[in-house]
């Protein structure tokens, strides 16, 4: 997956503040999403859309700043993933759906709709690219 900002998470956020300000479009959410296997309803749930809402956008309609805010971060977080998963996008999504001891049993999908969320998922990437599984 080829991602449109070199930004990390731990990088430089004034990318992801003038890409969020200047607006997404919802033809970039469906790239973003589709190679991980996320829905509409997942992403709608991520990008703090109703499911009716994301539907109706055609896919040069832009996203508003909060909706490619959260796309960004997305972007961010599974470009760490396939980092940590060597490129499969394929286990990422798995991983992405599955309940996770370090999550209270749960899937780190269902903890991407905040921000402290993304950290944590962050987190727990860190943890694995480290070796440190507990």
């Amino acid at each position: 997956m080829e991602l449109s900002t070199d930004t990390e998470w731990t990088g430089d956020g004034f990318a992801i503040v003038e890409q969020s300000r200047a607006g997404l479009s919802r033809a970039k959410a469906d790239e973003v999403a589709r190679p991980i296997g996320l829905t509409d309803k997942e992403m709608a749930r991520i990008l703090n859309l109703s499911e009716r809402t994301l539907h109706r956008l055609r896919p040069d309609a832009r996203l508003d700043s909060n909706a490619s805010e959260r796309l960004l971060l997305l972007e961010v977080l599974i470009k760490h993933g396939l980092d940590v998963f060597d490129g499969r996008t394929d286990v990422l999504g798995r991983w992405l759906h599955g309940p996770l001891p370090e999550l209270r049993r749960q899937a780190p999908v269902a903890l991407l709709d905040t921000t402290i969320g993304f950290s944590m998922v962050h987190t727990v990437l860190g943890r694995i690219e480290h070796g440190i599984y507990s």
